[in-house]
């Protein structure tokens, strides 16, 4: 090999270790200390470190660095529908959430949660070393037996139903849709009609199911809910052919409101004076709808953080009992509910 090709080979592996230790003053040890981010090093050196990390343009080899500590520093997320606002949510709050605990996330998208794709997705993931997997799948596909994750990776469960096999965390869906149907209630409404998410999906059941039982409790009229897709289009379509004796609609995402409204107004139907609505997510946008909406606020930024929180406690101690964590909702009352006319 000639000097030249030598002299290429090394631009290319980038900066040692030794040439860190030499620009900064130290040992090999110290920067290893540093690199792998242990705290029994002063602060001036540490930053000296890192000052001569940055002007080599070193980075630590992330496999030797997981031979030593067991720890990749990455988290796997399989995740089903990217298009819908609350799984963009969730899946920012996880990337947010592992970030600020010093992981890196790895995007598995799958197509239907079949446990050929399941199967899959984990070998995928498990190639590229995760230290645990999120999963949001939006399904009625955990608390399936036919459905069967591999044993060894810690996971966490998102908006699926996992019964005592698997860590989960969720926000309370069926609380959020009883205080949006109460609200409806409580204004004098004789019922509430509801517009439906999707059959497969394990939140828009828990919604349905708490809408229902809200009614039946309050001895008002059933009447069976339509079923939309998550989608602006669904709710507009819903909207073009609301019986007019419906008085307060409760839709299970704030997109399928806000085409209900737009068909509403189109048809010259007025929210709220006519028909109450009321939505579910709280999306940024909603404040902004016109009526502004009423709907159940759901704290993504802290399901993200309380299940990075829960897989990094797995992925530390894999003994740890599995469990059910909630998240809260809330109803956030604006414009679009009224009284009905009397």
């Amino acid at each position: 090999m000639t000097s030249d090709t030598s002299a290429i080979t090394r631009q290319r592996r980038g900066p040692s270790m030794a040439q860190v230790a030499a620009l900064a003053n130290v040992s090999s040890q110290t920067v290893s200390r540093v690199a792998n981010g242990l705290t029994n090093v002063d602060a001036a050196t540490r930053d000296r470190v890192l000052a001569a990390m940055d002007e080599l343009g070193y980075r630590p080899n992330s496999a030797a660095r997981a031979l030593k500590t067991g720890r990749f520093q990455s988290i796997g997320v399989i995740m089903t529908t990217l298009s819908t606002y609350g799984n963009m949510r969730t899946l920012d709050a996880i990337a947010t959430a592992s970030a600020q605990a010093g992981y890196s996330i790895t995007l598995m998208p799958i197509t239907v949660p079949t446990q050929g794709e399941m199967a899959v997705a984990f070998t995928r993931l498990s190639e590229q070393a995760v230290d645990g997997i999120a999963i949001i799948i939006e399904a009625h596909t955990l608390d399936n037996s036919d459905i069967v994750l591999p044993r060894g990776v810690p996971v966490v469960i998102l908006d699926s139903d996992a019964g005592d096999r698997y860590t989960v965390v969720d926000a309370d869906q069926a609380e959020g849709a009883r205080l949006a149907t109460q609200h409806l209630l409580d204004l004098g409404h004789t019922t509430v009609f509801h517009l439906a998410g999707p059959e497969s999906s394990f939140s828009a059941a828990r919604r349905t199911d708490s809408w229902r039982a809200t009614l039946l409790a309050a001895g008002a009229p059933v009447v069976e809910p339509v079923v939309g897709d998550w989608t602006v289009e669904s709710g507009y379509r819903v909207g073009l052919q609301l019986d007019p004796a419906v008085t307060a609609v409760f839709a299970a995402n704030d997109q399928m409101a806000l085409g209900l409204m737009r068909a509403l107004h189109e048809r010259g139907v007025s929210v709220p004076d006519d028909v109450s609505v009321v939505g579910f997510d709280d999306m940024a946008e909603a404040q902004a709808f016109w009526p502004p909406l009423t709907t159940v606020h759901q704290d993504f930024a802290e399901i993200g953080s309380r299940s990075i929180q829960m897989l990094l406690h797995e992925i530390e101690d894999s003994s740890r009992d599995v469990g059910t964590t909630i998240v809260p909702t809330r109803l956030v009352v604006r414009a679009s509910t009224a009284p009905p006319r009397p």
